[in-house]
């Protein structure tokens, strides 16, 4: 039986992620107490995207919610409070997320200088606006539609947790440290299924609610940041390269599934919640 082990939201586009035992799948992605998936992004001063690809620091910006507050820690630095309630009165800031153009809202000059000393870059921190639709590319879900907010492509990423056990039991094998899953961020681990088994799930469903997985993750080079330290390290990829290349991403290292809601949004969902699989064959 499949279960649901972890859901994780990082509020802030490439930053530290928050475990929480529930969580609402909307279809922008998951929420949870007022906190909604990528809702923070930092940008440079002309809007383009930043993660840890270029700044690797950026893992060490950890949020934690506190009420109606999303408080900021660095190391460091004194914490910072954002505003969850926050009625996303900043002036709008035009922001640059892959091919997308997207009008957020900026966060103001205090903000922009927190983080331009916890990331050692200058950049200022925009917020997603509600009335905003970010449609996501509907080539891989057969035409249903989907969106998200500052997520790379999709609302939602879901990896098997025995993926991992393959990859780490790999790496052991060629003289490797093993890897936490927090080095691939996804915001749902399952239990119960086979090693790559989430490629090839038509729907997991947890009563009314259907997660779609629709498009392989390809991978970049954060793997190989430790999320505890923020320094780069050895790099899966040459591993997963040999096993995870797919003809369909023009070769593209994949691991994990990116997943949208299909019906059902709005629900719960919680850790240790078994979910039913329905295979795509």
């Amino acid at each position: 039986m499949a279960v649901l082990s972890q859901l994780i939201l990082y509020p802030i586009k490439s930053c530290g992620g928050i475990a929480v035992d529930e969580a609402v799948a909307n279809i922008s992605g998951l929420s949870a107490q007022g906190v909604h998936d990528r809702e923070w992004m930092l940008v440079t001063e002309d809007g383009q995207f930043l993660t840890q690809r270029e700044l690797p620091r950026m893992a060490l910006v950890v949020p934690h919610i506190e009420g109606n507050t999303l408080t900021v820690a660095a190391p460091g630095m004194a914490p910072l409070a954002l505003p969850i309630d926050q009625h996303y009165s900043g002036p709008v800031k035009t922001v640059r997320v892959w091919d997308d153009t997207v009008d957020a809202a900026d966060c103001g000059d205090a903000a922009a200088a927190w983080f331009s000393q916890a990331i050692g870059t200058r950049c200022r921190l925009v917020r997603f606006r509600p009335q905003v639709v970010r449609p996501t590319s509907t080539k891989w879900t057969g035409g249903v539609p989907a969106q998200t907010r500052f997520a790379d492509g999709y609302p939602m990423l879901l990896i098997g947790a025995a993926s991992l056990t393959d990859l780490n039991a790999r790496l052991v094998a060629a003289g490797r440290s093993t890897l936490p899953m927090n080095r691939f961020r996804p915001n749902l681990v399952v239990d119960g299924i086979d090693a790559y088994e989430e490629d090839y799930v038509e729907a997991f469903q947890a009563g009314d609610l259907a997660l779609r997985p629709v498009k392989p993750c390809a991978r970049c080079p954060i793997p190989a940041i430790d999320q505890a330290t923020g320094e780069p390290g050895p790099d899966p990829l040459d591993i997963l390269q040999s096993y995870r290349a797919k003809p369909q991403l023009d070769g593209g290292i994949c691991f994990g599934m990116n997943v949208i809601v299909s019906c059902g949004a709005g629900a719960v969902l919680r850790t240790g919640q078994e979910l039913d699989v329905t295979l795509a064959f």
